[in-house]
């Protein structure tokens, strides 16, 4: 079980959000701590600290006024840690190769596989063909409704008809190197792990996994750790001091690094 830290951008700026928030009209979201930092400072700060594997999040559609300063962000985040980032928001496979040569070590995608509701697998195809199994994470963060987690894409807001539970793991699995996984109802709240969806985790953990929602103390992670059986890794946001909460960001690098 490793600590998988994490740069979020929105409109440009480095920031912690609510998850279930976010929507493109208007570029809004309910914020929970805006950085006077830029993202490179927080990717030297996870390179000094050995903590490799973390992601970096564009928060902004291609079609925002804001998409190209958090594009930017992301690219100075990335060089500040070559290949020991990765990173998400509107990849296909037309850019993942650039984001590879940029000096991520990964791509993550969700909204590009995951085509009008459903699974594109000839996207996922050209994915692997553009940079590798082994450079893709998939993103299968999820929601709640009627009692059964579904996959969301484009930031969240979309649902899927696809249900997350161990056998899409296990068929999607083929296709990449890692799973995040965000708990989009929980997501910024810090209100405690979705204990049903760690649970689903931790009865798979056949590849690296990254857990990411509601973690707001030491003993949410210890809970994690229970329910993914030890197998599921774990990024924090608003509930670290350095996003201005009150987890200490060098405790858990020190309890919980690589």
């Amino acid at each position: 079980m490793k600590f998988r830290p994490c740069i979020d951008i929105h409109n440009g700026k480095v920031k912690q959000i609510v998850g279930s928030s976010l929507r493109d009209e208007g570029d809004k979201a309910k914020e929970n701590f805006v950085s006077e930092n830029d993202a490179d400072y927080y990717a030297s700060l996870y390179k000094e600290n050995n903590l490799p594997g973390g992601h970096i999040i564009l928060l902004n559609s291609k079609e925002s006024e804001y998409f190209e300063s958090t594009r930017n962000q992301a690219l100075r985040a990335l060089h500040a840690y070559i290949e020991g980032m990765q990173i998400g928001g509107g990849v296909n496979d037309e850019n993942a190769r650039e984001y590879i040569n940029e000096g991520a070590s990964h791509i993550i995608v969700t909204s590009y596989v995951f085509k009008n509701g459903t699974i594109n697998y000839e996207n996922l195809d050209r994915l692997v063909k553009a940079v590798g199994k082994k450079r893709v994470v998939l993103d299968l963060s999820c929601r709640k409704r009627d009692d059964k987690y579904y996959v969301v894409t484009d930031r969240w807001q979309k649902f899927t008809d696809v249900v997350f539970d161990e056998y899409i793991l296990s068929d999607l699995s083929a296709y990449c190197d890692e799973f995040l996984i965000h708990a989009v109802d929980v997501e910024g709240k810090n209100s405690g792990i979705e204990e049903k969806v760690a649970g689903i985790l931790g009865n798979w953990s056949q590849i690296p996994v990254t857990y990411a929602g509601g973690i707001k103390s030491v003993d949410d992670i210890e809970k994690l750790k229970d329910y993914g059986k030890g197998a599921v890794d774990f990024t924090i946001g608003s509930s670290l001091d350095i996003f201005g909460g009150k987890l200490s960001f060098e405790r858990l690098a020190n309890l919980y690094h690589n």
